[in-house]
């Protein structure tokens, strides 16, 4: 097995289907509405909006770990894991280890104050991985989201 490296553009469709694995794996088969091109145009145009860091198996991309930068009002620069993604036939053989470890080095690396992504609360085993790694999983917080139709519903209430 290989270490971490940078995506590339190639990489996007490897990417996607992981991406897609992952919302299946989360009940959400059909959430998905980005496309690969999506991927290329947001992961490097001008002004690229995310880092991926992918790890290979045999020549194929099992695992993915997309980041973003965040600001929070309390701690200043922080990073965020939207998504560690490990395809279900390599879980539990160290690769979510080495992508993570990819994106706390990231995180030193860019002086970051805190890493902060989520977990489902169903979701045991990433829990425990996430936990056994030192994270504070904060079970008293819920995430809270509008997507475009309630965007949308939100505006013509004004």
């Amino acid at each position: 097995m290989n270490q971490p490296r940078l995506v590339n553009k190639l990489d996007m469709p490897r990417v996607f289907e992981l991406i897609q694995e992952l919302a299946t794996f989360e009940k959400e088969s059909d959430a998905v509405d980005i496309s690969i091109s999506d991927l290329e145009n947001d992961g490097f145009g001008n002004h690229p909006k995310f880092t991926c860091f992918v790890l290979e198996v045999e020549n194929t991309i099992e695992g993915i770990a997309l980041v973003y930068p965040r600001y929070s009002t309390w701690k200043g620069e922080v990073l965020h894991l939207e998504d560690l993604i490990v395809s279900e036939k390599y879980r539990g053989k160290g690769l979510g280890t080495k992508l993570l470890d990819t994106v706390i080095k990231h995180a030193k690396v860019l002086g970051v104050k805190r890493v902060s992504w989520e977990v489902l609360d169903w979701n045991e085993s990433a829990i425990k991985f996430y936990e056994s790694k030192g994270a504070n999983v904060m079970r008293d917080w819920n995430v809270v989201q509008l997507d475009e139709t309630g965007i949308v519903n939100y505006l013509n209430q004004l």
